[in-house]
């Protein structure tokens, strides 16, 4: 089958690395659905610059969905028309920074983390995997280098127990999924230059204070959301079947020294 005859699902795709997932596989020739929560200027925008439309094209098509509700889910899906996606990738996350824009109750927060960040992807994959153990598919989760490889003291406890969740999800539907035709992947970013990771880490340093930060990290530079989309699009292909199950390190060698990070003051 042809990348033209294959849909590939993308939530929370309108920035960071989200859209250039969306980017490298429209460019592949792929049919791509993307979501969005509150960002429809970045969608739109995405859409204008990939195909010449705001409102997209054959190839490619947003929709607005709050990971938070199932009722949403729901939507999206009667919005699909019956298309299952070949692949799936669950992109759609808040931050320490970015969930206070749901709710100011901490209570709240813990809620909000959990579901958005873990029990959302679940619901998306239980809505089509039973048609993709027929057919066959790839599912890619995002999870992050904190909770999903390690730990950060200074960090927000229930944003790393979701992405904890999320890399122990992929590792059991690995292990249902063995005799089905379905590969399923988790990558755990690092310290990515995206909007999430400067509302949480960057964006109230100073100058000097994030070239501080920037020196202390591997490589002493922030990952950028190319590279990650670049291992997504990489697991996707035939020859990553043999790392099914994986949950991959993808923070530049952070999950190796923590301490770097968790550490900085």
């Amino acid at each position: 089958m042809s990348n033209s005859q294959k849909t590939v699902l993308i939530t929370g795709g309108s920035s960071g690395i989200g859209a250039e997932t969306v980017r490298l596989f429209y460019e592949d020739g792929f049919r791509v659905i993307f979501t969005y929560r509150s960002g429809k200027k970045a969608a739109l925008s995405l859409m204008q610059k990939l195909c010449g439309n705001a409102e997209g094209d054959e190839r490619l098509t947003a929709y607005a969905w709050d990971a938070a509700q199932r009722e949403s889910l729901e939507a999206l899906c009667d919005s699909l028309d019956g298309k299952i996606p070949d692949i799936l990738i669950n992109n759609a996350a808040v931050g320490s920074a970015t969930v206070k824009k749901l709710s100011d109750d901490p209570y709240e927060q813990d809620y909000y983390m959990m579901v958005v960040n873990a029990v959302s992807p679940l619901w998306m994959i239980r809505k089509f995997l039973p048609e993709m153990k027929i057919k066959g598919g790839k599912i890619v989760n995002i999870s992050s280098v904190g909770g999903g490889i390690t730990q950060f003291p200074n960090f927000t406890t229930a944003d790393g127990m979701s992405k904890a969740a999320v890399a122990f999800m992929t590792r059991q539907l690995a292990a249902e999924l063995s005799h089905h035709p379905v590969d399923v992947f988790a990558v755990c970013p690092g310290a990515v230059e995206t909007p999430m990771f400067g509302a949480s880490t960057l964006d109230h340093l100073d100058e000097q204070k994030r070239e501080k930060l920037i020196r202390q990290l591997p490589a002493e530079r922030l990952i950028q959301s190319e590279e990650v989309a670049r291992l997504i699009r990489y697991l996707c292909r035939p020859e990553a079947e043999i790392m099914r199950g994986a949950v991959i390190d993808a923070s530049l060698g952070l999950g190796s020294n923590p301490g770097l990070l968790s550490n900085f003051s």
